[in-house]
């Protein structure tokens, strides 16, 4: 049974979390009926487990960086709330709505600044389905087209910084980075921080975007009658210069404030985020929308959000324990060690895998579940740690867009007019997972993409 355990151990968790239980209590679940039958068949070290305490609260409790998941979700859900998303469309729709297709150019710029600065997935694709499809359809737009536009504007939260995604991401790739070094008998770590996978990702992030805005130029000019230019308002030059103004530098200086402060070492990611949040309440305020009742809400959901991130990593952390005293970190090591191409085949073989599970299970789970158990692996064979976290992230991007479990998908399903059928949904976003293949590719290609900038502040050589 030994050798069997870890594989039972993972297919039993993932055919579970197929079946719809909840993700935190099945990891755990699955991970401590496996762990009594190994102890009892003795196969398993049952006091492994007196170590859950000690790994929680050293791992999990006091980890200061973990503090950043909160407050970020707390800035996402105060700008949502203060509509900032809504004066966004209205304002690029304007600028951007004469020309063929720069209704769709305005959503995919939307959710970019968006990104930047809520960083939440569903609250900007249900914000943009219920602002911008009615009015694209409305226009003429293809219905396919507009919703998969608005399905991968929202997604872009997953990998433009601050991404909460990069943040859990951060944590997972500093424990996996350590253990490759001490494997390779190296005491004098190095680490990997948030703020290197933000600087990591700023660029495969903004080039991203600009491959989308790319291809909707050249279906506007293959397929004019599917993108119509829209006007919607007749406004001076003049004054829409100053709505633009108005609209965006509020947005951008809090973008700026967040990830500048990141960048330049000023403060770490946890401090960056309580900057944003203040900064946050301060456009609420200005906007007239911060109310004690909003207040409440924005609380609510905070906490709502932040519990389900923690519990699943409460019971990812127990499976994990699990599987290491199994001794499948030793399997998938020799597994991977041993395929054709070394670390180019071993990351192949990852990435694949990784896709292919965004089919059915979301990010949170993919990053709790998989990249502890791969990562110290593909980092002892020698795969930069940024270019490694940068991949991961696009990668796990494309499950919000992959049928049938992707959730920018349910989001845009939820808040659809019922003339957009779902096939309309699928069909449309099919485009844009085979657009964010295309940037896997180029960053495979070129990991400078990722690492250049993070060297560059570091004061590294370029490699």
């Amino acid at each position: 049974m030994s050798a069997a355990a870890p594989l039972i151990l993972f297919v039993a968790a993932i055919a579970l979390l197929m079946a719809g239980f909840p993700v935190a209590f099945t990891l755990a679940g699955v991970a401590l009926i496996m762990a009594g039958i190994g102890a009892l068949t003795g196969h398993f070290d049952p006091s492994l487990l007196g170590a859950i305490p000690s790994r929680l609260f050293g791992g999990t409790m006091t980890n200061e960086l973990l503090a950043a998941v909160p407050i970020f979700v707390f800035m996402g859900v105060v700008l949502e709330r203060a509509k900032i998303a809504e004066a966004l469309l209205d304002t690029l729709g304007l600028v951007l709505g004469r020309l063929r297709g720069g209704m769709a150019i305005a959503v995919m710029l939307v959710g970019m600044l968006l990104a930047a600065s809520t960083g939440i997935v569903g609250a900007t694709v249900v914000t943009m389905g219920l602002l911008s499809l009615p009015t694209m359809i409305k226009r003429g737009y293809d219905p396919a087209l507009a919703s998969g536009s608005i399905c991968a504007a929202g997604t872009l939260g997953q990998i433009i910084p601050p991404s909460i995604a990069l943040v859990l991401l951060g944590d997972v790739l500093s424990s996996a980075y350590q253990e490759a070094q001490r494997r390779q008998g190296v005491f004098s770590v190095d680490t990997v921080s948030v703020g290197d996978l933000f600087m990591g990702a700023a660029v495969p992030g903004l080039l991203l975007v600009g491959i989308y805005i790319v291809y909707l130029l050249i279906v506007a000019r293959l397929r004019p009658r599917s993108m119509p230019p829209v006007v919607l308002s007749r406004l001076s030059y003049t004054a829409l210069a100053v709505r633009v103004v108005r609209v965006l530098i509020p947005p951008l200086a809090l973008i700026v404030a967040v990830l500048g402060s990141i960048i330049a070492g000023i403060a770490s990611p946890t401090e960056a985020a309580s900057v944003g949040a203040v900064g946050a309440l301060g456009l609420a305020l200005v906007r007239g929308a911060l109310t004690l009742s909003m207040l409440r809400e924005v609380a609510r959901t905070t906490l709502r959000v932040s519990s389900m991130v923690f519990l699943i990593l409460i019971g990812a952390s127990i499976f994990s324990l699990v599987f290491r005293g199994f001794g499948g970190d030793e399997v998938v090591r020799h597994l991977l060690s041993d395929l054709p191409g070394g670390a180019i085949g071993a990351m192949a073989v990852v990435m694949l895998m990784i896709f292919l599970l965004g089919f059915v299970l979301d990010f949170i789970e993919i990053t709790f579940v998989v990249v502890p158990i791969v990562g110290p692996v593909l980092l002892t064979l020698g795969i930069d740690p940024v270019w490694l976290g940068v991949m991961l992230a696009i990668n796990l991007q494309t499950s919000f867009l992959t049928p049938p479990f992707g959730f920018a998908l349910f989001y845009l399903r939820g808040v659809a007019p019922a003339s957009v059928p779902t096939s309309a949904i699928y069909r449309g976003v099919m485009p844009f997972v085979v657009l964010q293949l295309l940037m896997l590719l180029i960053l495979a290609v070129w990991p400078e993409l990722a690492t250049w900038l993070p060297d560059y502040i570091d004061g590294k050589p370029s490699g």
